[in-house]
């Protein structure tokens, strides 16, 4: 496999960084951001049906666009969800009329979505939602809860995987609903603190909120194949300008192990080098995968164990290089102010739970044996 960037993706990579050093710095809020984003047309570079707003560009363009938004100062995303994920699978699965409605406001930056997939009891195991769906007049009424729901508290809609077949089992009788959070009363939304002090996810909780018939994708009962879809398109491109974001880390590492003398231990030197090696073979990885097979089968799952485990080792070195000092706060710490946390801290902290988030590693390895390798499945218990 050949991936290799030829002139015109330098000359776009040129333009992309340009445009972010004239515009990144100035951006107001993240949603201002997000339709300074569309209106130049740098949202939807990958999807793969144009005509909704959204500027083409060819896969090694789109590598250029994520790696170079990386290393820019540009704000967080908060139109990724809907750009990466919903637009995707829509373009995939959904109607010409769900395409026409919801695409043209991504590619604009103007509407953010948020992921109702997991909830407790179903999150690894997402066959055991148990948010239904109860037909209604226009639509349908959604009761339930879902959990880790990254920018709820920002986002216009959610797409909700909800069972529409009373009494149904594991993937049987799910639907796929496009659900608009703006309904009082009907839908709440609950920050989750986590160890760094910070709420990047949240509670959702559903109240008989409403959901228009017309706004199933791929039909009522085929949620669970709309839902795998989409997933097939969580980690690709991305995954990539991730990377960018792991060597800064790596290298913010190596300069705290230098500044306090652990380079010197060759324990410590060789597990730095280790850390390097394996994100370039995540990179190498990341372009097999993404100039082979469109359905490389595993492909996701073997992405998500690579990274996963190389982040929270690397959690790990960035304190053990910084030795006792890593476990102390701020000298103006109180206990009436939040805490606040150093970069290796947070590091530490935040990549506990990348093993567990986005499917976790036990999941990961029976997708591998059950679909790549042709072990035989793992009981599932009694299934309708």
């Amino acid at each position: 496999m050949e991936f290799g960037f030829a002139p015109e993706d330098d000359a776009f990579r040129g333009e992309v960084r340009a445009w972010l050093d004239a515009h990144a710095t100035a951006a107001a809020g993240r949603r201002d951001w997000e339709r300074a984003l569309g209106a130049a047309g740098w949202i939807g570079l990958g999807w793969a049906e144009g005509g909704y707003g959204n500027r083409t560009a060819t896969l090694t363009q789109q590598v250029a666009w994520a790696e170079e938004y990386a290393r820019s100062a540009a704000p967080p995303r908060s139109g990724h969800i809907g750009e990466n994920l919903l637009a995707p699978t829509l373009i995939a699965h959904g109607s010409a009329e769900q395409k026409a409605r919801f695409l043209p406001a991504v590619a604009a930056g103007e509407e953010l979505w948020c992921q109702g997939y997991s909830e407790p009891g179903a999150g690894s195991d997402l066959a055991g939602v148990r948010t239904a769906a109860v037909p209604e007049a226009d639509g349908y009424r959604v009761t339930g809860q879902k959990i880790w729901t990254s920018l709820a508290h920002e986002a216009d809609w959610c797409f909700v995987l909800a069972r529409t077949e009373p009494g149904s089992r594991r993937h049987h009788g799910l639907s796929f609903l496009l659900v608009p959070m703006d309904q009082p009363g009907r839908i709440e939304v609950r920050p989750i603190r986590q160890m760094t002090g910070t709420s990047d996810f949240n509670e959702v909780f559903f109240d008989g909120a409403h959901a228009r018939a017309e706004h199933v994708v791929g039909g009522e009962g085929n949620g669970w194949r709309v839902a795998m879809s989409l997933l097939g398109f969580e980690r690709g491109v991305s995954t990539l300008a991730q990377q960018i974001g792991f060597a800064e880390e790596l290298g913010r590492v190596v300069r705290d192990a230098v500044a306090t003398g652990a380079a010197d231990d060759p324990l410590v030197r060789a597990r730095l080098v280790r850390q390097w090696a394996e994100l370039r073979v995540m990179r190498w990885n990341a372009l097999r995968t993404l100039g082979g097979p469109a359905a490389e089968p595993g492909a996701p799952s073997v992405a998500k164990l690579l990274w996963a485990g190389w982040h929270q080792r690397l959690g790990e070195l960035a304190v053990l290089v910084r030795g006792a000092g890593a476990s102390i706060g701020p000298a103006d710490w109180s206990a009436a102010a939040p805490y606040e946390l150093d970069a290796a801290q947070h590091l530490f902290l935040f990549s506990r739970a990348d093993t567990v988030y986005g499917g976790s590693d036990q999941v990961q390895r029976t997708i591998i044996a059950e679909r790549v390798l042709g072990l035989p499945r793992e009981p599932k218990g009694v299934e309708s």
